[in-house]
């Protein structure tokens, strides 16, 4: 006769350590949504309808931001600058359902409000913050703020009486 292995008497059985685990399908539209949502909720942008392409580079005295925004007039742009933050707000009205036609075949253009929020390396000088429209183009100079930090302090002699 056989016997069968004697099973140890401590410790749990392998079944017994299986742990109910819920499945749910990967949905990667649901989670780019979720992560766009806390995006904005992080750098306080309003709900977006569109996202205006932009390129933001640096000089030695400035941060250059440009924004492509056709159609757009200046009284549209909203632009608010604090000590490293840059945010660009405006609306594009009209859109597809302000146009007469039976069916669209493509909507590309962005239509509604954007908002776009930059965060800076460094501090900036806010009162000279300055932008210009032209031809559809934003462009908005954000000058660095004058060095802050340490500096040396240089003694002088005290004179001789």
């Amino acid at each position: 006769m056989v016997e069968a292995p004697a099973r140890p008497a401590e410790g749990p059985t392998k079944h017994a350590t299986m742990r109910n685990v819920a499945f749910s399908r990967w949905d990667p539209v649901r989670d780019l949504i979720a992560l766009h949502e806390q995006i904005g909720q992080l750098v306080g942008t309003d709900a977006p309808g569109w996202t205006p392409p932009v390129d933001l580079y640096e000089t030695a005295n400035d941060f250059i931001l440009t924004a492509d925004l056709p159609g757009l007039t200046r009284e549209q742009i909203d632009i608010s600058a604090d000590e490293n933050k840059i945010v660009i707000r405006g609306e594009r009205v009209g859109g597809p359902g302000d146009m007469p036609c039976e069916q669209f075949h493509r909507v590309e253009r962005g239509h509604g409000r954007f908002s776009r929020a930059f965060a800076l390396p460094e501090a900036i000088d806010v009162a000279r913050v300055s932008a210009d429209l032209k031809e559809g183009i934003l462009t908005i100079k954000i000058p660095k703020a004058q060095a802050r930090g340490a500096r040396r302090v240089v003694v002088t002699p005290r004179e001789k009486k």
